[in-house]
């Protein structure tokens, strides 16, 4: 008699239930990169609508030129830091450029006229370039860099004006139309500089350059890998910054027809890193929004107006300026899983 064995068939493991989606997450709350993108926009929205509750009077002709024209210096020493923090570095002499720029401008408004204009910009651009150059070939790291050139500038400028103001006593016409023409209700120089951010805008995302920068903001050592020439495209990034600082220098003779190192312009430096931050731009590199640095400018130059409507002191408005400050860059900084903070 044959004994029949009953084989237990081998139960199978279940498979594990799949994990949602980069896609499916994104349906359940906002898509990547909205907030980033919008933050700014948002961030200075909401402070306007405060301030104009406080202070109707911004509303009026005179507000939002008033807002403009305090702006328009710090949106573009802002959008210089950012080309510069975009390939991983910081450039903490752009606003002591900008102050040297105007200086160079009123001296050169008499004898050169119309081309004084582009002289600036040419000698502030080879001011970038060497700093560009300094951090790409020595491996000084950029904070140290540009702070020694900070005091050099400053320096230069004491050594150019002869620790005087100096004023621009001849062709200020050249320069003076930029304010007092107006676009839209808003100063000719104000859309200058927002169509610079713009074109800088196209240019990171639409070319190989601003393609090349990217990479090398994200990871420089792949970027090396990858064949692109780094050092070059850091000194693309400081001499950009330089020619930034020059048009900021531009901006302060065109307002005050006089330029001095303790005057207009001489405390740009935090409010253009400020505005670069609220902008979106990462601190780490690789990762900047032109567009949202012209919202980060209005901000900033927001502030001291919504701390006067509130009934801030004085004494006190830096404390304003900071918690605004550093509420904006949190709400607008990366939160991407695995990203590192520094």
């Amino acid at each position: 008699m044959t004994t029949m064995s009953t084989t237990t068939p081998a139960t199978t493991p279940a498979a594990p239930a799949p994990a949602p989606s980069a896609t499916g997450r994104a349906r359940r709350g906002l898509p990547p990169g909205l907030w980033q993108a919008a933050g700014p926009a948002a961030v200075f929205v909401v402070l306007f609508a405060v301030t104009a509750a406080l202070q109707p009077a911004i509303l009026s002709g005179v507000g939002p030129i008033n807002l403009t024209t305090q702006a328009t210096a710090v949106l573009l020493v802002a959008l210089g830091q950012a080309a510069v923090l975009h390939v991983g570095s910081i450039d903490l002499s752009n606003a002591a450029a900008a102050v040297l720029g105007a200086m160079v401008l009123a001296l050169a408004l008499g004898p050169l006229a119309a081309a004084a204009p582009l002289v600036t910009l040419l000698v502030m651009a080879l001011v970038g370039a060497v700093n560009g150059l300094l951090v790409a070939f020595t491996q000084v790291p950029s904070f140290a860099l540009t702070l020694g050139t900070l005091g050099v500038l400053q320096a230069a400028s004491l050594v150019v004006s002869d620790n005087t103001t100096v004023y621009a006593s001849a062709n200020g016409e050249v320069v003076s139309w930029l304010f007092i023409q107006a676009f839209a209700g808003l100063p000719v120089a104000f859309w200058f500089a927002v169509v610079v951010a713009v074109l800088f805008w196209l240019v990171l995302r639409r070319t190989s350059l601003g393609q090349a920068l990217t990479a090398v903001g994200l990871n420089e050592t792949a970027a090396v890998f990858s064949g692109l020439r780094t050092r070059w495209l850091k000194v693309a990034a400081f001499s950009f910054s330089g020619v930034m600082a020059g048009a900021a220098g531009i901006c302060i003779i065109s307002q005050a027809g006089a330029a001095s190192s303790f005057g207009l312009g001489s405390d740009l430096l935090l409010p253009g890193i400020a505005a670069a931050l609220i902008g979106g731009t990462a601190i780490t590199g690789g990762r900047t929004n032109p567009v949202g640095v012209v919202f980060g400018a209005l901000t900033v130059a927001l502030i001291p107006i919504t701390a006067t409507a509130l009934g801030v002191t004085p004494q006190a408005r830096s404390l304003v300026y900071g918690v605004v400050v550093i509420a904006a860059v949190a709400l607008t900084a990366s939160r991407a899983r695995g990203a590192v903070v520094k």
